[in-house]
């Protein structure tokens, strides 16, 4: 996660994370990327049923019924658990979240443990009254999925009606009080809409947005061919860039991410070392404190069923079950062999990888990403777009 608006354009200084000691229990949720400690943000997918059929789907996400699903009693056990392990953030998400009905349930638990609550959903399904009743519980965030206006949207979601849908549940929670966010896939199919999602943010006042690179995973394995090349995604990351520069510049600052490509870190401080290289070592500072791709470490997976994975797209790969074994035994446990090798895989990169000089910064990339490819976990990620002359 590379917080564009935070280094791009100078909303976040190494002091701000410094002054907290780095501690992931102490710091601000715009700062919990630049914890030193790296407790992990863990995505539970509450469900897996969902009331749409995106093209990208991680989660193989349909529209029924499954019979393997935590408990509300089990769930509460697990937020138990994470809760002493002090995990800072559990995010709930699906297939679509909403559908479960104990959601407000779990996720009022969570805050009453100490953690912050967080949902990742389509939007279609939050009303004005499930907009209330989150808001009541103290839930932090909503993250919004949006792929482009109506007719992309709607392709991407597979339903009809989706983008309105969603837009509506936008306008609820910002009616509730809840601060909301848009989440946005970037592909072939859709990447001149990012203008106009930077639009949407700006007439709708949201204040954040994630922009999304795709992962080779789930139902979006079969779209590498649809992902951009590297001289597209240098493109879509200068607009991104652009955009919210402009943006800020206007006086209306938002919060806007890229996600699942710490290429961009590398990437954004060369441009500002040829802008602005006073801020471009500011940023250096920051990305060493962020550490890149942190799968296995700073970032864990909790399926439906149980299941822990090293991210939320590496689904072919489990290190246990919550109903067996306590996610923070599963998560310590370094006699598993990948487990060891996640904690600390810049001793296991290879090939370009292994002797790029951002390899601090970056930590590898997207080890899955790697493997969908090549069927090696530690070969290079053939999504970094970085030039040979510019990890040398």
């Amino acid at each position: 996660m590379i917080g564009i608006s935070k280094l791009y354009c100078g909303t976040v200084e190494p002091s701000d994370a410094l002054r907290y000691g780095r501690k992931s229990s102490e710091l601000p949720s715009h700062l919990l990327q630049f914890s030193k400690d790296k407790r992990p943000v863990v995505v539970w997918n509450i469900t897996r049923r969902c009331n749409l059929k995106c093209v990208h789907c991680y989660a193989h996400a349909k529209d029924q019924s499954f019979d393997n699903e935590l408990t509300t009693e089990e769930g509460k056990n697990l937020i138990d658990d994470l809760s002493q392990y002090k995990v800072p953030v559990l995010l709930l998400s699906g297939g679509e979240p909403t559908i479960r009905e104990d959601l407000p349930e779990l996720a009022a638990y969570a805050v009453e443990k100490g953690m912050r609550a967080v949902i990742s959903t389509n939007g279609t399904l939050i009303t004005q009254q499930m907009a209330r009743v989150l808001k009541d519980i103290g839930l932090s965030y909503v993250g919004i999925s949006l792929d482009g206006m109506e007719k992309i949207n709607d392709r991407f979601r597979g339903v009809k009606g989706a983008f309105r849908a969603a837009v509506e549940g936008i306008k609820n929670c910002k009616d509730a009080g809840i601060k909301v966010g848009l989440r946005f896939t970037i592909n072939k199919f859709n990447v001149d809409e990012i203008e106009n999602i930077f639009n949407l943010l700006e007439d709708m006042d949201i204040p954040r947005a994630c922009f999304y690179h795709l992962v080779y995973a789930g139902r979006g394995s079969k779209l590498v061919e649809e992902d951009l090349t590297h001289d597209e995604t240098r493109k879509a990351v200068d607009l991104i860039m652009d955009l919210t520069k402009k943006l800020h510049d206007k006086g209306k600052e938002k919060e806007i991410l890229t996600v699942d490509n710490h290429a961009d870190g590398p990437y954004l401080y060369l441009r500002l070392l040829k802008e602005d290289p006073k801020r471009a070592a500011e940023v250096l500072e920051l990305l060493k404190m962020n550490e890149g791709n942190n799968s296995g470490r700073g970032i864990g997976c909790i399926s439906w069923d149980g299941e822990v994975y090293a991210d939320q797209f590496w689904r072919h790969y489990s290190f246990g079950n919550v109903q067996k074994r306590p996610f923070s035994e599963i998560w310590t446990d370094t006699s598993e062999p990948l487990m060891k090798k996640l904690k600390e895989k810049k001793k296991y990169v290879k090939g370009r990888c292994a002797k790029c000089r951002w390899l601090d910064i970056c930590a590898g990339n997207f080890r899955v990403r790697a493997e969908a490819v090549t069927g090696d976990v530690f070969a290079p990620d053939p999504a970094c777009y970085l030039t040979d002359e510019e990890i040398a």
